[in-house]
C-alpha cells in the first residue's frame, strides 16, 4: 500500500480516524485531570570512597561498581524502612494504623506493611558518571514527600554508620578479651623468668658463660702445654732407666759433671805419663790411680742424682698434667651445666618475647578497632536536602494529552486500516489496476465538483443527479 493509497484511505475514512482520536485525547486529558496529584520530593547523597583516616583502608577502583550497587540495596532494603518508620514514629500514627487495619484486617504488623507501602513510592537513582544518588519518594501530599525522602537520606547514612561502627565493635570487644588473656601470659612468662634467673643466680648470663668459656678454653691450652712437657719428661726419665743417664740434656749442661770430666780426663792423662815413666808398682800411679776411681764415683754419683730429678720432674710433670685434666674436666662441666642453664633461660626469654609480640599485635590492634568503634562519621554524606515541591510531578495534563493524542492517533490508524481491510473499495486509478488487471484510460471528474472548461475561465457546475454518486467516474479500457 502505497503512501497516496493510505491518504485516499484517511480522507475516505476522516471522522473515523478524528472520533478516535479525540476520544482517546478527550479520555487522557479528564483522566490526567481526575487523578489525585503526586509531588516528588527529592534529596540527593554522596559516597565518599577515599581512604578511611582511622582504619586506612580503601576501596578497590575496580570493586567501585559493586559497591555502588550494594549501596543502592542497603537504600532499598528493609532495614533502612524500618529505621524511617521508627524515626518518624509512624506505626504509631493512629490514622496509619486504621489504614492498616482496613487494608489487611489486622493481619502481621503494621511495621511491615508500612515497609511495603513505603518502598512502593520510593524510587532510588545512582548517578552514571559519579558517586552521587538520588532519593526520590512519591506522595500526594508535597511536604509529606519531601519529610520522607530526607528521612530516607537520613536513615540510609544512619545505617551505613551502624554496618561499619557494630563489627568493630563486635571486633573490639573480641580484642579486648584476646588482649587480656595475652597481657596475662606475658605477666606469666615474665614471672618464670624471673624466678628461674632467681633461682639460678643468673644476673648477666651471657657475660659470665664468657668468662667460664674463656676459662675452659685457657686450661685446654695449659693441658695440651703440660701434655708436651710430660711426654718430654718422660722420653728422658726413659732414657736414664736405660743406662743412657750421661747422655741427657741435664747431665751434659751441669757444670759440676762438666768440672769432674775435665779433672777426670787430666787425672787420667798424668796416670799415662807417671805408666810411662814410673811403671805400675809405683805409689804415685797407684794413688793417681784411686784419684781417677774417686773422681769416676763422684760423677757417676752426680749423674745419679742428675737423672733422679729427671724422674722427679716426670713425676711432677705427670701429677700436673692429671691435675690440669681434672680441673679442665670440672670447667666442661660446669660450661655445660651454664649452657644447659643459658639454654633453658633463652627458651623462657623467647617465651616473654613471644608473649610481648602477640600483646603488642592484640594491643595494637584493639586500639585501631576501638577509634573506628568511636566513628561518628560515616562514608555517606548529604549532598542536598528534599524541599517542598512546589509543582507536582504527576499527573501532567499537558503532556499525558499529547502522548494520549498521539496514542489515539495510532490506534485510529489501526482502526481504519481494519476497516478498510473488511469493506475494500476502489478509490483511486491504482486500486483499479490492481482489482482489474487492466491499464487505465481515463479518469471523469467527480460529479459535482467545480471545474473550468479548457480554454475558458468560466465555472462549469454539473447538474445536480438524484442517489448517490461514485467517489469518480473511470473509463476503463477493454
Amino acid at each position: 500500500m502505497s503512501l497516496a493509497q493510505m491518504i485516499d484511505i484517511l480522507r475516505a475514512r476522516k471522522w473515523v480516524f478524528l472520533g478516535l482520536t479525540g476520544v482517546v485525547m478527550l479520555a487522557t486529558l479528564v483522566l490526567s485531570l481526575l487523578l489525585p496529584r503526586q509531588y516528588l520530593g527529592t534529596a540527593s547523597v554522596v559516597v565518599d570512597v577515599r581512604p578511611d583516616p582511622v582504619s586506612v583502608t580503601g576501596l578497590p577502583p575496580l570493586a567501585l561498581t559493586g559497591f555502588m550497587a550494594t549501596q543502592i540495596d542497603i537504600l532499598n532494603s528493609e532495614r533502612v524502612a524500618l529505621r524511617v518508620i521508627q524515626d518518624l514514629g509512624l506505626a504509631r500514627d493512629p490514622q496509619i494504623r486504621q489504614q492498616w487495619l482496613e487494608d489487611t484486617d489486622g493481619r502481621g504488623s503494621v511495621e511491615q506493611w508500612l515497609v511495603g507501602a513505603l518502598q512502593k513510592r520510593l524510587d532510588v537513582q545512582p548517578s552514571r558518571d559519579s558517586n552521587v544518588i538520588s532519593i526520590q519518594y512519591k506522595a500526594p501530599d508535597p511536604r509529606f514527600a519531601a519529610g520522607l525522602a530526607n528521612a530516607f537520606a537520613q536513615a540510609y547514612i544512619a545505617t551505613t554508620l551502624e554496618l561499619r561502627v557494630n563489627p568493630a565493635q563486635n571486633f573490639s570487644r573480641f580484642f579486648d578479651q584476646r588482649t587480656k588473656e595475652a597481657r596475662t601470659a606475658l605477666e606469666q612468662a615474665q614471672t618464670r623468668l624471673s624466678e628461674f634467673q632467681r633461682a639460678k643466680g643468673i644476673v648477666a648470663s651471657d657475660e659470665r658463660f664468657d668468662i667460664e668459656n674463656s676459662r675452659l678454653n685457657e686450661l685446654s691450652t695449659q693441658l695440651t702445654l703440660m701434655q708436651s712437657a710430660t711426654a718430654d719428661s718422660t722420653s728422658r726419665q726413659s732414657q736414664a732407666a736405660a743406662g743412657r743417664g750421661d747422655q741427657l740434656q741435664e747431665v751434659l749442661a751441669n757444670p759440676v759433671v762438666a768440672g769432674l770430666k775435665s779433672d777426670l780426663a787430666r787425672a787420667q792423662a798424668k796416670l799415662q805419663e807417671l805408666l810411662q815413666r814410673l811403671g805400675e808398682a809405683n805409689p804415685q800411679v797407684q794413688q793417681a790411680r784411686a784419684n781417677i776411681g774417686e773422681l769416676q764415683q763422684r760423677i757417676a754419683s752426680e749423674t745419679r742424682r742428675l737423672t733422679g730429678g729427671v724422674a722427679v720432674a716426670d713425676t711432677i710433670n705427670r701429677q700436673r698434667e692429671a691435675q690440669i685434666r681434672q680441673a679442665l674436666e670440672q670447667q666442661r662441666q660446669r660450661v655445660l651445666q651454664m649452657k644447659a642453664v643459658r639454654d633453658e633461660g633463652l627458651v623462657l626469654v623467647r617465651e616473654v618475647e613471644n608473649a610481648q609480640r602477640l600483646y603488642d599485635g592484640l594491643a595494637g590492634r584493639f586500639n585501631q578497632t576501638t577509634l573506628e568503634a568511636q566513628s561518628t562519621q560515616s562514608y555517606v554524606g548529604l549532598l542536598s536536602e528534599a524541599r517542598e515541591p512546589a509543582e507536582p510531578s504527576s499527573p501532567r495534563p499537558v503532556l499525558n494529552t499529547v502522548i494520549g493524542t498521539f496514542l489515539g492517533a495510532l490506534l485510529a490508524l489501526a482502526a481504519v486500516l481494519v476497516l478498510e481491510l473488511a469493506d475494500r473499495r476502489v478509490r483511486s486509478p491504482e486500486d483499479a489496476v490492481a482489482v482489474l488487471g487492466l491499464p487505465v484510460l481515463g479518469v471523469l471528474p467527480t460529479p459535482g465538483a467545480k471545474r473550468y472548461l479548457p480554454g475558458s475561465r468560466r465555472l462549469l457546475v454539473p447538474p445536480r443527479q438524484d442517489g448517490p454518486q461514485p467517489s469518480s467516474s473511470l473509463t476503463v479500457g477493454g
